[in-house]
């Protein structure tokens, strides 16, 4: 390789790093654009940056250290991480709903794909306090309630004192929920107030179900706003190692 090759991939490297650094997240259509690299070349250089602990390796992408566990990412952002196994998990949990269900939909892109697997839509109510969630069953002919509050932009939830008053009038078949982290028996989330509003409608659910992809496992996040012992399934995603699937499966059953 010549020196001016070297040159090349070391400023390559630099780019990539400030990309990640100062967006949170990038994905490998972007940088391929900006850099005018091929493919193979882009996923090599974030390889060698994973490696070095520059960055944080992600389906289609890179994510900035620092945003692992300490940083929210917001709604937008967390729709490219991992979307496939978003897909996957989503896919698995329409087959969980049948018809006469009445849903309660959390906040989350991994909840957000389930619209395209559900069959039947019409003999089905949802009730959910996301807005992105709203905006993709508004399309079918469902039933649809909107739970109201403080509007949280971050995540595209609605929360707080009102949101968890209606809540607590409702009843759901099932709840369809997601979190930030699980660790051990504990389900964590970056915001408290959206964490207490996910738990009221858990707890007014016949069914309660955590749709969560593989690295969401072992991980912390600011607030524990529920007890695994206290959910019925985990739906994830193929991935999922034996060991934590072990682990795992002593608090709550876990379909993959």
């Amino acid at each position: 390789m010549s020196g001016d090759d070297k040159m090349l991939k070391k400023e390559r490297l630099i780019a990539i790093q400030k990309a990640v650094d100062e967006k949170g997240i990038v994905n490998v259509n972007d940088l391929i654009e900006a850099l005018d690299v091929s493919d193979m070349t882009i996923r090599r250089d974030l390889d060698e940056l994973a490696k070095a602990g520059k960055i944080h390796r992600i389906h289609g992408g890179a994510q900035r250290v620092e945003n692992i566990e300490d940083v929210e990412l917001t709604r937008n952002e967390k729709t490219i991480v991992n979307s496939e196994l978003k897909e996957q998990v989503a896919k698995k949990a329409a087959d969980l709903i049948v018809p006469g269900d009445t849903l309660y939909l959390g906040p989350g892109t991994t909840i957000e794909p389930l619209i395209k697997y559900v069959e039947h839509p019409e003999q089905i109510r949802v009730v959910t306090n996301s807005l992105p969630v709203f905006e993709a069953w508004k399309q079918t002919d469902a039933e649809i309630v909107l739970i109201g509050g403080n509007f949280r932009k971050k995540s595209g939830a609605f929360i707080g004192g009102l949101a968890e008053q209606m809540l607590r009038e409702l009843k759901f078949t099932k709840a369809f929920v997601s979190a930030n982290g699980i660790n051990d028996e504990c389900v964590m989330t970056a915001n408290a107030e959206e964490g207490q509003t996910q738990a009221v409608a858990l707890n007014n659910a016949q069914k309660k179900i955590m749709m969560l992809d593989e690295t969401k496992f072992n991980r912390n996040d600011f607030y524990r706003y529920y007890s695994l012992y206290n959910v019925d399934c985990i739906i994830t995603s193929d991935g999922l190692d034996d060991n934590t699937l072990k682990h795992y499966s002593s608090y709550v059953e876990i379909k993959k």
